[in-house]
């Protein structure tokens, strides 16, 4: 991953810093100004008397980021103070088109005018900012090109200043190494929401990506992308003083490897891309910055990747039915519903081992239907029993086990329950995912980190958790008293940029006590509300037969991918709806976060007077009932307690 990053940035900057250089040399004075391709978002920068480094951002002239830091300790040399500008250079026209099949739009097209600052500190050591601003918000990144050594990034010194009275949703970071058999942290707590800036986070582990920000009429989502190998992970810091929130590294437990926290490099290097993305609700649902600062795909064979969905059997009857005659019945259900997969959980290996497994694989194979494998990701740094573990720690270790999953017809693994942010986990992610690659095998991470863009550079990645997700839903009443506030929050923060393995869709009822809050209308939104490269479905056989024919219809006819989405209406944590597009058909879906019933009038006027039909929550043993539709400017849709519904035109 590393030597396709410096590819790609040798690419797409080297031209670039040669201009930026003719730039320098032919201009005097100081560019201090950047301005988006519309001209309403501007990035202003200074060198303060200490010359320290602060940049300030606005939209249509209303300050959304506060004077804000820039600069890092590195362990050879410092970019904190006493800094000069050495050449200061904008430049117009960057764009870049580019398809994906596993997220909100296939395809994408970025544009964005950007700014390089060089910069010198006091030992003549060189830094370069580079600085991108669209339509849709601000992105910026550091770039170190005299490291001949092998040097660490200590600290980075950027910030984030959110004006006085700014809002915020945000998930807590969960300590290091705590929780169920050590797996934390695994990006899944629930949101606080609508807090005041500068709130802090109790634990002292700090905030998780992406994050959400509401200043004036403004909102911002913080997040990064092109995170490569070299580096670590970061996330906002606990304390955010005057709603001053500074990035920070992992906890000093979150390695797999002994000093393995710190980014680090012996030559020149990139750090991720910062991005805030600055808008109305429907530039955060439409945007596609985490990925468009991405690098492109890796250079593979592309043919094995086929997005889909997938029954589970795990997710209602959990450890004790990971046998063989249990797969064979979610094999047959997910062939019943034209699904594409099964994923098959864990302990398998020993349940049900791996000659059986290959007859299954046959068997699902004949009804149209691949195999999903788990895996326990872990070494020595977790308690984890599940098995198998230990069969991915080395290069040679997963060529072996590969190669025996692609021979036997196996279509992809699921990997869970990683260490944490720091590099050597980030190595470890990417060393998975490019053998995997090898091996024609998608991937789904458990228990694991924000893939930050990584489903555009691998897009065999389908899939990621980092999500407080179903399965929470099902082994507790409290979690699943708080699906629904929950669930409207995630549109607009941890899907909006990365495929999400929620696991989704709960029609008749959870197999323990543990009672659904949520109406089967919200339910069946969720299938497409929420986005995945492989969408694995919390439901039941037998739960299935408690819907109409209609239902299962719809969801035999539904699209594996999507080719635009549209903002129609919403609130964080409160309600949802949005308009997802395949070929000629628009898909709209609604949930009410809320146990107040809510009234909408929905303006679908760009669907053009469609005639449609819609799925709404039914009365008494009814579970959703049909009904024709038309797509108008003024469409009324009443929604229960924590109800929701599905249109299709």
């Amino acid at each position: 991953m590393v030597l396709f990053q410096q590819k790609w940035d040798r690419l797409r900057y080297g031209a670039l810093f040669l201009c930026c250089l003719v730039f320098a040399a032919c201009r005097s004075g100081s560019q201090s100004v950047l301005k988006s391709p519309d001209g309403k978002i501007v990035l202003t920068y200074k060198l303060d008397e200490r010359g320290r480094l602060w940049y300030q951002l606005r939209k249509n002239d209303t300050l959304v980021l506060d004077s804000s830091r820039l600069g890092a300790l590195l362990s050879q040399t410092s970019f904190e103070d006493k800094l000069q500008v050495l050449s200061d250079s904008v430049y117009e026209g960057i764009n870049d088109d580019y398809v994906m099949h596993n997220a909100k739009r296939k395809q994408n097209h970025y544009a964005a005018n950007g700014l390089v600052l060089g910069l010198q500190n006091e030992e003549g050591q060189h830094c370069r900012i580079i600085f991108q601003l669209a339509n849709d918000g601000l992105a910026f990144r550091y770039y170190f090109p005299d490291i001949k050594t092998h040097t660490k990034v200590e600290k980075e010194l950027t910030t984030y200043h959110l004006p006085t009275g700014s809002k915020a949703w945000l998930q807590p970071m969960a300590v290091a190494k705590t929780g169920w058999e050590h797996t934390n942290p695994s990006y899944e707590e629930h949101y606080e929401q609508e807090i005041p800036v500068g709130t802090p986070e109790k634990t002292g582990a700090g905030w998780i990506y992406p994050s959400l920000f509401k200043s004036g009429n403004n909102w911002l989502l913080i997040t990064e992308a092109a995170l490569d190998s070299q580096y670590c992970a970061s996330r906002l810091a606990a304390q955010s003083p005057n709603g001053i929130y500074h990035i920070t590294f992992p906890d000093s437990r979150e390695e797999i490897v002994s000093d393995g926290i710190l980014p680090r490099s012996d030559k020149a290097f990139y750090s991720p891309w910062r991005i805030v993305t600055v808008g109305n609700l429907a530039t955060i649902i439409e945007s596609t910055l985490g990925t468009d600062l991405a690098p492109p795909a890796m250079n593979t064979d592309s043919s094995f990747i086929k997005p889909g969905k997938a029954s589970w059997s795990w997710i209602n009857s959990k450890d004790d039915f990971i046998t063989y005659d249990e797969q064979k019945r979610y094999i047959d259900f997910a062939a019943s519903m034209k699904w594409q997969y099964c994923l098959i959980d864990v302990n398998w290996d020993t349940k049900i081992g791996y000659e059986k497994i290959a007859e299954l694989s046959a068997y699902a194979s004949r009804k149209g239907v691949g195999l999903i494998l788990w895996y326990n990701s872990a070494g020595d740094w977790n308690t984890v029993k599940y098995t198998p573990k230990d069969k991915l720690l080395s290069h040679t270790g997963r060529q072996q086990e590969f190669k025996r999953l692609k021979e036997m017809g196996i279509k992809g693994i699921k990997v869970d329950f990683f260490g944490g942010d720091g590099q050597s986990v980030i190595r470890y992610y990417q060393e998975i995912l490019e053998d995997a690659a090898s091996y024609q095998l998608l991937v789904n991470f458990h228990g694991a980190t924000l893939p930050r863009g990584w489903a555009r550079t691998y897009p065999h990645l389908m899939t990621a958790e980092a999500v407080r997700g179903f399965e929470m839903v099902t082994f507790g009443q409290a979690d699943a008293d708080k699906e629904a506030t929950h669930a409207t929050m995630l549109p607009f923060t941890r899907n909006a940029f990365d495929p999400m393995d929620f696991t989704p869709m709960n029609l008749y009822k959870i197999q323990s006590s543990v009672q659904r809050k949520t109406s089967s209308a919200f339910e069946l939104a969720t299938s497409v509300l929420f986005l995945s490269g492989i969408q694995h479905y919390a439901e039941s056989p037998e739960g299935m037969e408690k819907v109409s024919d209609d239902v299962r219809d719809f969801l035999r006819s539904l699209p594996n991918s999507w080719d635009d989405v549209k903002f129609i209406d919403g609130y964080p944590g409160k309600y949802v709806v949005i308009a997802r597009k395949s070929g000629e058909n628009w898909y709209v879906a609604a949930i009410n976060g809320e146990e107040k019933p809510r009234d909408l009038k929905l303006d679908l006027s760009f669907i053009h007077s469609k005639d449609g039909e819609m799925f709404v929550d039914g009365k008494g043993s009814t579970l959703i009932t049909h009904h024709p539709v038309k797509a108008t400017n003024e469409v009324l849709m009443p929604m229960e307690s924590y109800g929701g519904f599905v249109m299709k035109f």
